[in-house]
């Protein structure tokens, strides 16, 4: 479990909700896991479709190594995230948001809460999501992958994403155990939704600090969370 720098979170109000977008916000992880397992057979590796889900939520730069090893990293690294990029394209257009993102980015909002959303997607790619919900207007900043260096586990998109704002005191949203081990190296708590397919148990030893099945459910919780806009 990864735990959170708790000298980093106060007593005073969260002002900054920071969303992660693929996975959370529109229902992409298992069309990405697809979209890699044709990739590495681009080049005879051929992995077990649930081992690169349990991937989902590192970036690209992070993921290959993780899931085939450095070696793989060193001789395919940039052709594998070449060939990825081919074969998610055409499932761009499958992409669909979840029940209830607009009204809980909106709802957030009306609370004071800065919202922010943390994507290391390609900008095109980021820019297709955004039109799914009507990003642009409901949220005041968002990144991509020209934002970062490192993705996901590490803390940088979740950061810059803060800093994008101006923020000072920020709450994740996520659905992979990758959110919450990024939130937790950058001090931040969070809360997960369980769109990216992985277990209650898994998220809250992850570091989150309560799971929700849906979008709408977190949406009907906000009172009890830190989303709240009183603490």
């Amino acid at each position: 479990m990864t735990e959170i720098d708790t000298d980093r979170i106060d007593t005073d109000r969260i002002d900054t909700a920071v969303f992660d977008v693929d996975g959370t916000l529109v229902d992409t992880n298992y069309h990405h896991a697809l979209a890699w397992y044709r990739a590495f057979r681009h080049f005879g590796i051929v992995l077990p479709v649930w081992r690169l889900h349990r991937a989902i939520g590192m970036g690209g730069d992070q993921l290959v190594a993780a899931v085939a090893g450095d070696a793989v990293e060193a001789e395919h690294g940039d052709d594998l995230r070449s060939a990825w990029g081919e074969e998610f394209g055409p499932l761009l257009g499958e992409v669909r948001p979840f029940d209830g993102v607009q009204d809980l980015l909106t709802d957030v909002r009306e609370r004071g809460l800065t919202v922010v959303l943390a994507s290391s997607g390609s900008p095109e790619h980021v820019d297709a999501y955004l039109d799914l919900f009507d990003g642009r207007s409901l949220a005041a900043a968002w990144t991509t992958s020209e934002d970062v260096d490192r993705t996901k586990p590490q803390p940088d998109v979740l950061q810059a994403a803060v800093d994008k704002v101006d923020g000072h005191r920020a709450v994740v949203v996520g659905d992979s155990v990758w959110d919450f081990d990024a939130a937790g190296r950058a001090g931040y708590p969070g809360y997960a939704i369980r769109t990216g397919g992985f277990s209650v148990e898994e998220l809250e030893h992850a570091g989150a600090q309560e799971v929700f099945d849906s979008i709408t459910d977190l949406g009907d919780a906000l009172d009890r969370t830190r989303l709240s806009g009183r603490r």
